[in-house]
């Protein structure tokens, strides 16, 4: 169940509010939660998602992001007291993002990735001032060197960034387990479930409408250019309640978890490895003070094990999403039963 707006909502002056993207999983929920509280929401984009379509009352430009020429066309001379960049993910494209977007708005927020934080972290819980370091995935690499340029333009030519750290943020389409919905329909047929590690390392999961709250809440904040922000639930649970959560919620009273070392997965999987030694397998507990600090309303009040059920009703009501990853199931196999048998994964 999703909480209601607060009731000091609105008393929040409206603020112009240009969102690059606004129709995946934590953009949608920011246009929505933005409208909703009377700020004047526009979003840039190619198109609207169909899963995620734009609430009524929103502006719509249609502009490639990538074609700095179509953009400039879409905007005209329009200025905004913020713009929220949900589609750069390369230091180039961060670049790009500074010559469009200068001079045109009080407030440019980036959205990074909490991934970027050091990997394996030294201390938890993880703060704003924890270093910016992943020596396993390129995708956090990018983000730090996008942070890195827009930082340097803030700087040099009082570029006025906010950098936003997200970590694992949801909605009622995406799983969050490793195999999508091959894990959920292997838990229904009985088959076992491949867990990293020993399923113990903690993981933090936010439903993209309480991201949406603390998010919104500090679009148009002129003491929050130059800083950055960590936004998470206060949650924090080992990944086999989380697979078990999705069992429960999927009908299954008890799923077999076997457990299979994060370092296995990648030697057989190069497009699984990066994000699980980059980021899954490591314990991550965030530290929401910053944040709090400023949005003071900003609590996640939705638990997970609402989240899971939420998540599979859905993919229950739509069975078009309910892809079945042939090589996810093999990969799956080959691992389990080499786990349960104690011998060498064949071509691992």
């Amino acid at each position: 169940m999703v909480s209601p707006l607060a009731p000091e909502a609105a008393t929040v002056a409206p603020r112009s509010i240009l969102l690059v993207g606004g129709t995946g999983v934590i953009s949608a929920a920011a246009t929505e939660r933005a409208a909703a509280l009377g700020h004047r929401v526009t979003v840039l984009n190619r198109g609207q998602s169909a899963a995620r379509p734009v609430p009524d009352g929103v502006e719509v430009l249609h502009a490639d992001i990538r074609n700095r020429a179509s953009v400039r066309e879409a905007l005209g001379t329009r200025g905004f007291d913020a713009v929220a960049d949900f589609i750069s993910y390369t230091p180039d494209q961060a670049a790009a993002a500074v010559d469009l977007f200068a001079g045109r708005t009080g407030q440019y927020v980036f959205i990074s990735s909490a991934s970027a934080y050091q990997k394996p972290p030294t201390r938890l819980p993880i703060l704003e001032s924890t270093p910016l370091k992943n020596p396993f995935w390129q995708y956090s690499r990018d983000k730090i060197a996008c942070e890195e340029v827009l930082f340097a333009a803030y700087r040099e030519r009082d570029f006025p960034v906010t950098v936003v750290r997200p970590s694992h943020t949801y909605d009622r389409t995406k799983i969050a387990m490793v195999g999508g919905w091959t894990d959920v329909h292997r838990m229904r047929a009985g088959l076992p479930v491949m867990v990293h590690g020993d399923g113990t390392s903690l993981w933090t999961l936010t439903h993209s409408k309480d991201f949406a709250k603390a998010f919104v809440g500090l679009l148009g904040r002129p003491q929050a250019v130059g800083e950055s922000y960590t936004i998470t639930s206060d949650e924090y649970l080992p990944w086999n309640q989380i697979y078990r959560l999705f069992a429960r919620a999927a009908g299954v009273a008890e799923p077999e978890l076997v457990h299979v070392a994060s370092e296995t997965i990648a030697a057989a999987s190069p497009e699984l490895g990066p994000n699980l030694l980059g980021d899954r397998s490591h314990s991550v507990v965030f530290d929401n003070t910053k944040i709090k600090a400023l949005v003071p309303d900003y609590t996640a009040t939705i638990p997970f094990a609402d989240g899971a059920r939420e998540i599979v009703a859905w993919f229950d009501a739509n069975p078009a999403s309910q892809v079945l990853n042939q090589d996810y199931m093999d990969l799956t196999d080959r691992l389990t039963t080499w786990a349960r048998s104690g011998q060498r994964p064949a071509g691992g």
